[in-house]
């Protein structure tokens, strides 16, 4: 699978059905060779071009099941979607 498959489909939460919108980019661990996370821009950007900085990185472990036109994550509890600020803080 390519990284331009994964930016057509739609990241739907299970928990709650909610569409948090399409994936933008991918986090990986270089050493590992494997992807640590997905990264969903939040509801406050327009077209990517306003909000920078707020996007939902979710990890790889939530997502459930990859379709030919959704990802399905499982994502319980809100404080699970960190944002990118919040990620490179951590760092």
């Amino acid at each position: 699978m390519k990284i331009s498959d994964f930016q057509t489909k739609d990241v739907i939460n299970i928990v709650d059905g909610k569409k948090l919108g399409q994936v933008t980019d991918l986090e990986l661990d270089l050493r590992q060779g494997r992807i640590d996370a997905i990264v969903v821009p939040s509801y406050s950007k327009f077209f990517g071009l306003f909000g920078g900085g707020t996007d939902v990185v979710i990890p790889w472990r939530n997502i459930v099941k990859i379709g030919a036109d959704v990802v399905l994550v499982r994502v319980d509890d809100t404080k699970m979607l960190r944002s990118e600020e919040e990620e490179a803080q951590a760092r």
